[in-house]
């Protein structure tokens, strides 16, 4: 399987359970594309510094790999690790509803994430 490291982090040396992977489908440069990668790179070194890989699948270019996680909306965030996975869809702009649906909610915080607002 073949997909599009845009915004990849490379594997650090800590274990593997507190390793995160993550894979974010677009279509294109579009707004709501360009603000979920962005807050999804915000949210990574706020929350996960050090610990995360994204692989961002577009899949205009490669639309067979919705397959692959029944992909049905875009954009949409997969937390493929640790498991179990998890989806969330949308510009991932509503911390709350993001640091949830990641399992991130319990995890102390120094600052609030400042994410950007959803698009039109």
């Amino acid at each position: 399987m073949k997909t599009t490291p845009k915004a990849a982090k490379p594997a650090p040396a800590t274990p593997a359970a507190d390793f995160w992977k993550l894979r974010l489908y677009i279509a294109g440069q579009t707004p709501k594309s360009l603000t979920a990668l962005a807050n999804l790179k915000r949210l990574c070194e706020q929350r996960l510094k050090g610990r995360y890989a994204i692989d961002v699948v577009d899949l205009i270019e490669q639309p067979r790999l919705a397959k692959d996680d029944q992909i049905l909306a875009i954009p949409t965030l997969v937390r493929r690790l640790p498991p179990p996975m998890r989806k969330i869809i949308g510009d991932l702009s509503n911390t709350e509803r993001v640091l949830a649906g990641l399992g991130l909610h319990s995890e102390p915080n120094t600052s609030p994430l400042e994410l950007a607002p959803e698009a039109p």
